[in-house]
């Protein structure tokens, strides 16, 4: 699986999973890939930071030197975190999201790990269609995209994991 920051024509920026870079290709060319602000098929991938792990594996550069600082313990000093300011347009684009995820959560049946299983069969007319969400492994994620089966991940935004 593979997420792409995507920009519209109308500079909205969003995100998507794709099952690898040529699906994004695929579903670009078919017109599958719009903005889910206004609707545009005029989409790009927008720039994006890499996402890099934490662990001690590799050190292909040593880390940059930087002027000694007295500290009687460095091994319990907190990591330093992430911060970020953010716009009023960011924040009523992720006040929006978070309507759109509540939405969707008051109006979906939740059939947890399921979701594969009754998705497949809503997709295959087995059972009636009906709004549903739960969880995917990545696995089946990308299997249900091979199948055609049409699904969007709840946005989770950061405050919402404190």
């Amino acid at each position: 699986m593979i997420k792409y920051a995507l920009v519209c024509e109308r500079k909205h920026t969003f995100e998507v999973w794709f099952s690898d870079s040529s699906d994004y290709d695929k579903q670009r060319k078919r017109g599958l890939v719009t903005c889910p602000t206004c609707d545009s098929k005029k989409v790009e991938k927008a720039i994006m930071a890499p996402a890099l792990g934490r662990g001690a594996r590799k050190r292909s550069a040593p880390a940059p030197v930087e002027a000694p600082v007295a500290a009687p313990d460095v091994a319990a000093a907190p990591a330093p975190e992430q911060v970020a300011m953010i716009s009023p347009q960011e924040r009523e684009f992720r006040a929006k999201l978070k309507e759109l995820r509540d939405h969707l959560i008051r109006n979906a049946d939740n059939v947890g790990k399921k979701f594969p299983e009754v998705a497949r069969k809503m997709h295959y007319g087995e059972i009636e269609h009906r709004s549903i969400y739960g969880e995917a492994t990545p696995q089946d994620a990308k299997e249900l995209l091979d199948e055609g089966i049409e699904f969007h991940p709840l946005p989770i935004l950061p405050d919402e994991r404190n």
